[in-house]
């Protein structure tokens, strides 16, 4: 039995009670950037931290009580301790699905921010449009959700599609709700240009990546380089003469980002390096993620943008996510919003392959 979520909880117990001690070192308290990043910390893990401390205090009490009644002569002492056992047990299950719900998602669940990438992929002009109804798919859900949603950039094309963009959301459960759409997109209908009535299938990729806060990723500005270029929409004509656009290029990883999406060229560079460090801190997230692959290997929280994740089937207005092979036929309320049978089905699942590593 794969014992990775209580190494996981053992490490998030073992760095609060580490933060608990820094904050209590005068060294600490007398700098105040280490004392607030601290609290900041210890502040993200308390509620985790708190429960698995009573999920621990619970285990110990039930393998005293299995003790007592082993040791008991009387029989009556023996069904007392029997009986408390039982109820300890209820109230530890119950506890283990609180802790589940604050780690199913990894890491990164509780960030109530992140940055959205959807790009066309094979299938020319139709897999554009289908990249632009995935976006206005993911706007109403966040509408639904009262998530706040805002447009860093996009290519848009001739026909009213996008050959890519991206965009940031905000709100509660945002990322932990959305991880799972990252992945290959693939769409079978009858496109708008199709005089023949068939079908076709075209294909879309979707990265979602949680957004850091700035002291997780730091950023100077000889860490990257800046070219400034004239915005263009679609098909190139150019939409102003100043050069607003903004490209950045980290010297580091390679990474480059564009953002044309403002006529303030100010205002696009600080879209463009949320965006940037929002790359960052995922190709950091991915890294270690590979290091724990064997460990996960069962989730399905990986975010490989190039495994096919999910199929959308017009003529039969069916959507299959090939992951844990769901299939719904109501993609038409999917595609105007109504996401969240799948993500729900998605977040159910992790939990439930989580759910076994609770050790006795």
């Amino acid at each position: 039995m794969s014992s990775s979520i209580r190494d996981t909880l053992e490490e998030k117990l073992q760095r609060f009670e580490q933060l608990e001690s820094d904050m209590a070192d005068p060294a600490v308290q007398g700098d105040s950037a280490r004392m607030s990043a601290a609290a900041r910390e210890h502040g993200g893990l308390a509620k985790v931290a708190n429960k698995y401390r009573e999920f621990k205090k619970l285990t110990d009490e039930i393998h005293g009580c299995k003790e007592m009644a082993e040791a008991a002569e009387d029989p009556e002492e023996r069904e007392m301790a029997e009986g408390e056992i039982e109820s300890l047990r209820t109230h530890r299950e119950e506890l283990w699905e609180e802790l589940l719900s604050l780690t199913v998602g990894g890491e990164d669940s509780h960030r109530t921010r992140c940055v959205m990438e959807i790009r066309a992929g094979t299938g020319g002009d139709e897999a554009a449009l289908f990249a632009r109804d995935l976006y206005e798919m993911y706007r109403r859900y966040a509408e639904h959700r009262r998530w706040k949603t805002e447009v860093m950039d996009a290519s848009p094309t001739e026909m009213g599609g996008f050959k890519e963009i991206t965009l940031t959301m905000e709100g509660e459960n945002v990322f932990r709700d959305l991880q799972y759409e990252s992945g290959g997109h693939r769409v079978q209908r009858v496109p708008e240009t199709e005089t023949q009535g068939r079908v076709h299938t075209s294909a879309a990729t979707v990265a979602v990546m949680p957004e850091p806060e700035d002291v997780e990723v730091e950023l100077k500005a000889d860490d990257y380089r800046v070219d400034k270029f004239g915005a263009s929409g679609p098909g190139g004509q150019h939409v102003n003469k100043t050069e607003s656009a903004i490209r950045l290029t980290h010297h580091e990883t390679g990474i480059v980002v564009q953002c044309q999406d403002e006529k303030s060229q100010h205002k696009n560079l600080a879209k463009a390096l949320r965006v940037l460090k929002a790359r960052i801190y995922e190709q950091k997230r991915e890294e270690e993620a590979a290091k724990q692959a064997e460990q996960r290997k069962g989730l399905i929280g990986s975010g490989d943008r190039s495994q096919r994740i999910r199929t959308y089937n017009f003529p039969q207005n069916r959507l299959t996510d090939h992951r844990i092979n769901l299939t719904i036929y109501k993609l038409d309320q999917i595609i105007a919003g109504d996401v969240a049978p799948v993500t729900d089905a998605l977040i159910e699942y992790d939990r439930d392959q989580l759910r076994g590593d609770m050790i006795d």
